[in-house]
């Protein structure tokens, strides 16, 4: 019997004596239980199930629709603006009556203490790996202060209209849960810490699960969650997922394998599947020393070489081909001169322009998961577009199969750092909800290891229209240069354009009241079992 085995069965053992309370099993599909110190780790799922849940922003997602895309409500702060003198400072103007889980107060002082935990490297409560994982997510944070007990002011780098897209990524902690554990953070961790949620943690298992239970003093009693207990399980093979769901081991499971949702629909699961802010792509590295894709030919020669629609196929329909960083049909995607598609006699043209062919065929590793939030299925579909560039372009690409942890951390790394293993491509799945996000991969300013540019993608024109949508405050004139600035990405791509999620997930009957929003997020509070 395996660890996973003996751990479902105790489970399951377990369920009688829980059988008054609702409890919901979601198997993820990390490796790990993500970190519980309050910044988790393993990407958007980890922020999806344990972010969000039990540790709050300032500025909050609204996942309540599915007609359009997420948009943002006020959270732990109830409202907030630019100050008049200065567009780079934001005023926050805190949630009366906040407590964090262990009772102790939300106010100021707690958020100039989270905003040192995450800025300040020497702080006592300065924790690296969230650190880098939040500053990441907003790296235009330069200072901050206190200005009363219920107002506190950030000051960004340059002008930025979009910072409240980027002060949802940063989640308060319990000060008192540091202390508790005696300043040690993989203590807070296993303590469990306290956060301002919906969700309390009570239990942490690494490698197996976190449970979670419902707050019923949460700050607002219109969102008070109806499950009483909430059990995250990782469990990253995707055929181990459908088999647990099948023996009722878990009521809910995120990425079926696509050849498994026909059967589970006909035995009478729910299969929920929509559109939302996602892209499965390479990211090249463009900085690597003696890196083929310093030639802009050879980045676009690729996306010119891969079959999107067989692909698509291959997923039973459950992405859509993707020929930019936002949807073909997205109002903002623009007209750029190339329209990528399978085009193997353009692709082999702009690769022979670029020195390569025959006689000097291109070759490079990639560096690739084995699962992890928003990566689908990585290693079929990767081998996938192994075989389409092989075919259709001659170019042979090897593959570095790392634990989705790894792969993120290389993702924040100089282009030549060890961690790397050599490889001149990440298949690093991603957001692309708002032009926050977008300032974050692609802006000159956040190269990484700083930000999340890890192609060291350098484009004035983009720059210069990402600077007039930042500073400007009309509406018409921020849409034209997001579309102006999304051209730039096409044409001089930084990635290689593979497809779009469509987010498919499976559940129990038992599961109702589940939204499926145009988000990586969820809302778990509007779920109930029956």
């Amino acid at each position: 019997m395996n660890r996973f085995t003996g751990f479902l069965l105790a489970s399951l053992a377990a369920v009688p004596a829980e059988a008054a309370e609702s409890l919901l099993r979601i198997a993820m599909t990390a490796a790990d239980t993500p970190t519980a110190t309050g910044m988790p780790n393993n990407g958007f799922e980890g922020m999806r199930f344990l972010g969000y849940p039990v540790f709050e922003g300032l500025v909050l997602w609204d996942l309540t629709r599915t007609d359009r895309l997420a948009g943002l409500r006020p959270g732990l702060a109830e409202r907030w603006e630019q100050a008049p003198d200065d567009k780079r400072v934001w005023i926050f103007h805190l949630r009366q009556g906040v407590a964090f889980h262990d009772g102790t107060p939300f106010d100021a002082d707690a958020v100039i203490w989270n905003l040192d935990r995450y800025f300040k490297p020497d702080a006592k409560q300065y924790e690296p790996p969230a650190a880098g994982i939040t500053r990441a997510r907003a790296p235009l944070v330069e200072s901050y202060r206190k200005i009363d007990d219920r107002t506190v002011a950030i000051t960004t780098a340059v002008p930025a209209s979009y910072f409240p897209y980027m002060a949802v990524y940063i989640l308060f902690t319990s000060p008192a849960s540091f202390e508790k554990a005696g300043r040690d953070w993989a203590r807070v961790g296993t303590l469990p810490a306290a956060g301002t949620g919906p969700f309390r943690i009570t239990r942490v298992a690494p490698r197996e699960a976190v449970d979670l239970a419902r707050h019923d003093g949460y700050w607002d009693p219109a969102r008070r969650a109806k499950l009483d207990r909430v059990r995250l399980m990782p469990i990253p093979e995707a055929n181990a997922r459908i088999a647990a769901l099948r023996a009722g081991q878990v009521d809910w499971i995120e990425a079926p394998a696509p050849d498994g949702i026909p059967s589970l629909r006909q035995a009478g699961f729910a299969i929920t599947t929509g559109s939302y802010p996602h892209i499965w792509p390479w990211f090249y590295n463009i900085g690597a020393p003696n890196s083929p894709f310093r030639d802009v030919r050879v980045r676009q020669a690729l996306n010119y070489c891969i079959d999107r629609d067989a692909l698509v196929g291959f997923l039973n329909g459950t992405a859509e081909p993707s020929v930019g960083w936002l949807k073909k049909d997205d109002p903002n995607f623009g007209a750029p001169q190339h329209r990528y598609g399978l085009d193997p006699a353009k692709g082999r043209a702009l690769l022979k322009e670029a020195g390569y062919g025959p006689g000097r065929p291109l070759a490079f590793p990639v560096m690739v998961s084995t699962s992890g939030s928003g990566q689908m299925q990585p290693l079929p579909m990767n081998e996938f577009l192994q075989e389409s560039l092989k075919q259709n372009c001659e170019v042979n690409v090897t593959f570095n199969v790392v634990e989705w942890q790894v792969l993120l951390t290389a993702g924040r790394s100089a282009p030549d750092a060890p961690a790397l293993q050599g490889a001149l491509a990440l298949n690093v799945s991603s957001p692309s909800s708002d032009v926050s996000v977008m300032a974050r991969y692609f802006s000159s300013a956040n190269l990484s290891p700083k930000g999340f540019n890890f192609a060291q993608w350098k484009d004035e024109a983009f720059d210069d229209r990402l600077r007039t949508l930042s500073e400007s405050t009309d509406p018409r004139e921020i849409a034209a240069a997001t579309r102006a600035a999304h051209e730039r990405l096409v044409d001089n791509p930084p990635w290689l354009y593979v497809v779009h999620d469509l987010n498919p997930r499976a559940m129990s009957p038992r599961v109702k009241g589940f939204v499926s929003p145009q988000s990586w997020f969820v809302d778990l509070t509007l779920v109930s079992l029956q």
